[in-house]
């Protein structure tokens, strides 16, 4: 019997060379996206030379192999452009409301949220236009049973109110099950429905709103991939209701998601993005936008440019009336937030600490999971910068705030401190703090 013959991969090569990168770093990237991805992936070198022979990896790892390319390179790789088949991005369906309706459903469904937590998260997701997205409203009229009003467009905005508060006082571990039910249930079929068109447009931007929130808070609960996923339809929603300010926040709420992940170029374009896309904004809409380009111009080095917006996110926020907005508000507490972290990309953890506990004096009452998280990183900050005593008061007052919330960002900041304060036993303050994080540990698991 003839031996089977494989075709050399050459695009794999070819995106290879371009990177700059050899077998060996092929494999621990990859082994790496595919933790994102929830796999286990155990790839050598060795792995990487039989694909550039001609072999494939299997379907589940492929996503990964593509990932950790474009994160590499800088831009989207797809399994197809490595001849492995065709790849779906997030937000590709061509009917939007589908889209929701199926996402929401999905994160529903307690047996499928471990597949959607474990998505990927693309550092090199390629984001559309607002002129590109403006007049897709691609909803199938035929054989639809509902007629929407302005009734229900108010509907829609009251909940996302409410959905916002819950968030606040008692954690999106509540409050994101509650959105995506109603996203589902209501809101999906709000979209198919008829109406006149000025009511359908605004559906679409109360949507995009409420649909920007539930992402937000994947983010946050650290279901990134799946929080991207929600994100992109609040962008394809907002670009077919014509709404420039939903459309800017949310590429702001994707620059924070690239923040937190540790993608500072990213997070700087995306930025950079909603800044240049926002309309004849008003000062809050300015202070929201111009204080994450400071957080990301200072995760790239640029101290300049960061301090200079920070100056401009103040002097916005200065001339802002004192409305307080539920979904994509600014305020005080934000802005001393954006400072401490420009403060800590630029080497003054002093200042910023500082920042941060002005930002919790100047948090509202109910903005319970932000102080809870506020907390969580001063304290952080603190260890790091060897104040362990002043971080175990900073951590004692966290973990009197983290019982009350269900927080997967708390629950986060708790496994750090568990991690942190063994070399610290010898201290009577860090030994106190352990049995105490490890009390309150197992009253959460119960």
């Amino acid at each position: 019997m003839a031996a089977r013959t494989r075709t050399p991969n050459e695009a794999l090569a070819r995106l290879m060379a371009e990177a700059g990168i050899g077998n060996e770093q092929l494999a621990r990237k990859v082994n790496a996206a595919g933790t994102e991805l929830g796999l286990r992936l155990r790839y050598d070198k060795s792995a990487v030379s039989h694909w550039l022979k001609g072999s494939v990896p299997k379907a589940e790892a492929r996503p990964a192999v593509a990932e950790a390319l474009g994160r590499l390179l800088g831009r989207p790789v797809t399994s197809a452009e490595l001849g492995w088949g065709a790849s779906a991005w997030p937000g590709t369906e061509p009917d939007v409301a589908t889209g929701v309706m199926e996402l929401s459903l999905a994160d529903m469904d307690p047996s499928r949220r471990g597949v959607l937590g474990a998505g990927l998260y693309s550092a090199t997701l390629l984001v559309p236009g607002f002129r590109e997205l403006v007049g897709r409203a691609d909803a199938v009229r035929a054989g639809r049973a509902v007629r929407i009003g302005g009734g229900d467009v108010v509907t829609v905005r009251r909940m996302t109110d409410k959905v916002a508060e819950i968030l606040d006082e008692i954690g999106a571990g509540h409050a994101r099950p509650m959105a995506a039910a109603f996203l589902a249930n209501t809101v999906g079929p709000y979209l198919k429905a008829s109406g006149p068109e000025r009511v359908r447009r605004d559906m679409r931007a109360a949507a995009a709103d409420l649909v920007y929130l539930t992402g937000w808070m994947a983010m946050y609960e650290e279901r990134q991939g799946l929080g991207q996923r929600y994100y992109v339809k609040a962008l394809r929603l907002a670009g077919e209701a014509e709404d420039h300010v939903t459309y800017c926040r949310t590429l702001r709420g994707m620059s924070l998601q690239a923040s937190h992940l540790g993608y500072g170029p990213k997070a700087l374009e995306l930025a950079d993005g909603a800044a240049a896309a926002a309309p004849s904004a008003g000062p809050r809409l300015v202070a929201f936008l111009r204080g994450q380009q400071a957080h990301a111009s200072a995760m790239v080095g640029d101290r300049r440019g960061a301090l200079a917006r920070l100056g401009e996110t103040e002097a916005a926020l200065a001339r802002a009336d004192n409305r307080r907005d539920a979904v994509g508000g600014y305020d005080e507490a934000a802005y001393f937030f954006h400072e401490a972290h420009v403060r800590w990309c630029l080497g003054d953890g002093e200042g910023s600490v500082r920042s941060l506990r002005r930002s919790n004096a100047a948090r509202a009452g109910e903005e319970r999971e932000g102080r809870l998280h506020c907390l969580g990183v001063i304290a952080e900050r603190q260890f790091r910068m060897r104040h362990v005593e002043a971080a175990c008061g900073t951590w004692h007052t966290f973990l009197d705030a983290y019982l009350g919330l269900s927080s997967a960002r708390g629950d986060a900041h708790l496994a750090t401190l568990l991690r942190a304060l063994p070399p610290y036993r010898a201290l009577p303050a860090a030994r106190h703090l352990e049995e105490r994080a490890r009390d309150v540990a197992a009253l959460k698991a119960a």
